[in-house]
């Protein structure tokens, strides 16, 4: 499985290669109308489909994008089930980010011009062929970084520079537990952490996913035991920073495995995702099983907890100035070769439904792009054959 899965990066990697046109601007088309991806309701694949949808077109201080890639996080699959606090009216066009050329800009935005090249956050409705967003929200990328990269750089590097270097404070000779190293975040930690001097990083992976990723990390763990008593065999002291994407019983073992002084932070909750659909015993038991956290045990402990959402930071609460002072300092490390965005795999619009699957059976290293300008890769007969067997079995 590891062998399979470097494969895929390898043919990835070929395949971003080939993606860009020698004259981006010429690949600017003129429609009023535009393919997205529709969400038609909360609940299983089958509520996806790509429609036609009006050409949006920019507001006063907005950026109107030209989609070449658009970036699928394990947040849109809990967006599809309706798994997150106050989710939105349906139908919409879910993703939160996006990476193409600009086509045009709404009255008074300055520091953008037609046919420069970009990534954005979006506040949904990221996985079209055409998005607006507030000029706030955009960001120029270098010349040498392809638009998948684009694309698999600002959620997971933003998320993963800000929990570390804003909130916990990373420095020399620190320690850090990542779980689902293998993904694009975890990744993009991994990274980060190498830019400083005699770092330690923990991880934990699905078994498939040690061999492609072991360089990245200093220890490796089986997502599917109990990392504690095995780190603490390294470190008995445990570690300065642990990042928790899972929730649910990681979360008492995170703060378990805090040195003091240090600082756990919540990002996700991934534990709640077991099924195609919201499954409230799985919400249940993950809120069940997070353990009730006694304020003056942190204290006594000298403790730190902490969470952090990269999007509502952006869209609820006005951190946009916070997030380009850490786009800026991402993009000079990237300009420096220090780090570099890990896509998985690329995938047409109308396998999107594809692609959603392989993030939840975990099957990605690195990020998912939806390219919107690849054609959907006809099924071979092996395929089909799988297909129907592991839905017989």
């Amino acid at each position: 499985m590891a062998k399979e899965g470097t494969e895929i990066a390898e043919e990835t990697e070929e395949m971003i290669d080939q993606k860009e046109p020698d004259n981006p601007v010429s690949a600017v088309v003129d429609s009023k109308e535009m393919r997205a991806v529709l969400l038609t309701g909360f609940g299983g694949l089958n509520k996806l489909k790509v429609t036609k949808k009006p050409m949006p077109e920019p507001q006063e201080g907005e950026v109107k994008i030209r989609v070449k890639a658009c970036g699928l996080n394990f947040l849109d699959l809990m967006v599809r089930q309706g798994n997150i606090d106050n989710p939105p009216k349906t139908p919409l066009v879910p993703g939160f980010e996006c990476s193409g050329i600009v086509e045009s800009v709404g009255e008074n935005t300055k520091g953008f011009e037609i046919g420069d090249r970009v990534m954005a956050f979006v506040n949904y409705n990221a996985w079209a062929e055409v998005v607006c967003t507030p000029l706030d929200f955009v960001y120029k990328i270098p010349d040498d970084m392809t638009f998948p990269e684009a694309a698999a750089f600002s959620m997971n590097f933003v998320a993963a520079y800000m929990m570390l270097f804003e909130v916990a404070n990373l420095r020399e000779g620190m320690s850090v537990l990542v779980h689902s190293a293998g993904g694009a975040v975890g990744q993009a930690v991994a990274q980060l952490c190498s830019t400083v001097p005699n770092v330690t990083v923990f991880g934990t992976a699905s078994p498939f996913k040690h061999e492609a990723i072991q360089h990245s990390v200093t220890h490796l763990f089986d997502r599917n035991i109990d990392c504690v008593p095995e780190v603490k065999k390294i470190s008995p002291d445990g570690v300065d920073i642990v990042l928790d994407c899972l929730c649910g019983e990681n979360t008492g073992k995170g703060l378990t495995l805090l040195k003091p002084m240090g600082t756990y932070i919540l990002y996700g909750s991934s534990n709640m995702v077991t099924g195609e659909t919201k499954s409230f015993f799985s919400f249940a038991k993950s809120w069940w099983q997070v353990e009730k956290v006694n304020p003056i045990k942190l204290y006594e402990e000298n403790k730190v907890m902490a969470g952090f959402s990269l999007l509502n930071l952006l869209f609820k609460q006005g951190g946009c100035n916070q997030v380009k002072t850490a786009v800026q300092k991402l993009l000079s490390l990237y300009d420096q070769k220090k780090i570099k965005p890990v896509v998985d795999s690329l995938w047409a619009l109308e396998e999107v439904k594809e692609a959603m699957q392989r993030i939840h059976d975990r099957g990605n290293i690195g990020k998912l792009i939806l390219d919107v300008e690849k054609s959907p890769t006809p099924l071979k007969i092996n395929d089909l054959f799988m297909k129907h067997k592991g839905r017989s079995e």
